[in-house]
């Protein structure tokens, strides 16, 4: 009987909790689609006072310039993050399996764009890449988001990767693998998870930027961020709230074809065994 109690009592507070974290989630979120429509809301009213389409006719009006800019911005964060990933993992195999000398030199190289502010780190690059004519260009932004996202996804795949080991590579290895074969056939698979993560980081990191990509692109490369952050700043909170809206939408619906996609290349690369 006191052990039913005890589950009951358990059950209530896990699900106090969950109500709590979706009540965090929720609540914001449902306000800002109130404020899309809201013209006026003072305090303190209980209701909005001046209701208006402004926001919705202002995302219809420029619907052709908004696809191409969504267009631009998911291209580029997908770039950086699939990047991200590939040197990723080759990054954390080295720092994890092998032993070599500036080992401990490289892993503190990896984390120091952590450590070093946004503002910081953009005017720095911004003189090497003018000097390399790279300012200005996608191809600067890519670099520049790469740098920036890179200490994320290695972080995440090396706790992955020191996991899963090295054991099973070897053991593939003595039966006659290839090197390549052996890492495809029985770590890449354990690392599939670890790498949507590393990927899904790297991305909402890069599509995020705001500051970086605005000096760097000097204005001409536009991103959703770049659009979106003075609406923010400024008195037009209808309009940043359906920015922020669309700016959800896109995030969420790039991270399930991630998913999505890794989902079939598991099954693909494992024909369904960890489904099983």
């Amino acid at each position: 009987m006191e052990q039913k109690v005890m589950k009951k009592r358990k059950a209530f507070i896990s699900g106090m909790i969950l109500a709590l974290l979706c009540a965090a989630i929720l609540i914001p979120a449902a306000s800002l689609v109130i404020w899309v429509f809201t013209e006026r809301w003072a305090w303190p009213g209980l209701f909005p006072q001046v209701f208006s389409d402004r926001a919705v006719m202002e995302i219809v009006r420029r619907k052709g310039e908004l696809a191409s800019l969504m267009t631009s911005s998911i291209m580029i964060s997908s770039v950086v993050a699939l990047l991200s990933a590939f040197a990723g993992v080759l990054t954390s195999r080295a720092l994890i399996l092998y032993r070599f000398r500036g080992r401990n030199l490289i892993s503190f190289f990896v984390v120091l764009p952590l450590m070093v502010p946004t503002t910081v780190f953009a005017m720095g690059i911004q003189i090497t890449f003018i000097r390399l004519g790279l300012n200005n260009t996608v191809t600067g932004v890519i670099l520049a988001h790469l740098i920036y996202s890179l200490p994320y996804a290695v972080r995440l795949i090396m706790d992955g990767t020191q996991a899963a080991g090295i054991a099973l590579e070897e053991q593939a290895r003595v039966l006659g693998a290839s090197s390549f074969q052996a890492f495809r056939r029985t770590t890449l698979p354990m690392l599939v998870p670890v790498i949507l993560s590393a990927v899904s980081m790297a991305y909402i990191v890069s599509f995020s930027q705001y500051f970086l990509t605005l000096l760097l692109g000097g204005g001409r490369i536009k991103t959703f961020a770049v659009v979106m952050v003075p609406y923010l700043q400024s008195g037009s909170r209808n309009i940043a709230c359906i920015y922020s809206i669309l700016f959800m939408g896109i995030t969420l619906m790039v991270f399930a074809v991630f998913e999505r996609i890794a989902g079939h290349w598991t099954r693909q690369m494992v024909g369904g065994y960890y489904e099983s």
